[in-house]
């Protein structure tokens, strides 16, 4: 039976290691969906830096935009599934001016099909910071904190990170 495991966070708070670190300790085929585009050297070096902490048992698929359309194709062959991060997703959604709800509607849709894997999901906590001050940033938190809520409605379990100490908030305890 699967599971969808839910990781939030500030930034730099340990998402991706704790879900790293967690999806480690289930055996079979590890499948990681990367988001990020190296679109400055910043980005480059911390791509870097993530698949060097990965290694070898990973196979990553790089996708910003069809995150669903991945999962509907690797998600009966990879019992462990880890997407890092729907924080970048939302922004390249908003910045390709597609339909975000619809996208995030068919993925929650696509992660409850997920019955065979073990599917780790991070996100950015970014709802208890100030008001964004322009329309666009304020669009975008809206619209991660959505998506956010929609997966851990359906998520087995859901961690928030806080100083790099995960800290259960949903699922076992």
């Amino acid at each position: 039976m699967g599971t969808i495991t839910f990781i939030l966070g500030g930034v730099r708070s340990g998402k991706s290691s704790y879900a790293l670190s967690e999806a480690n300790l289930l055996g079979g085929k590890k499948a990681f969906i990367a988001t990020a585009e190296g679109l400055d050297e910043d980005m480059r070096k911390r791509i870097s830096r993530h698949q060097e902490e990965r290694g070898p048992s990973w196979e990553t698929f790089e996708e910003p935009v069809n995150i669903t359309g991945v999962l509907a194709t690797i998600s009966t062959e990879y019992p462990v599934i880890l997407i890092d991060c729907l924080t970048l997703w939302v922004s390249n959604l908003l910045h390709l001016e597609m339909n975000a709800e619809k996208e995030f509607e068919g993925l929650v849709s696509r992660l409850l099909q997920c019955r065979d894997s073990h599917v780790y999901v991070v996100s950015n906590e970014v709802g208890m910071g100030i008001v964004p001050e322009y329309p666009l940033g304020r669009v975008y938190r809206d619209q991660l904190g959505l998506l956010n809520k929609m997966i851990a409605r359906i998520a087995t379990t859901a961690t928030l990170m806080v100083a790099g100490i995960p800290l259960k908030i949903k699922g076992e305890r």
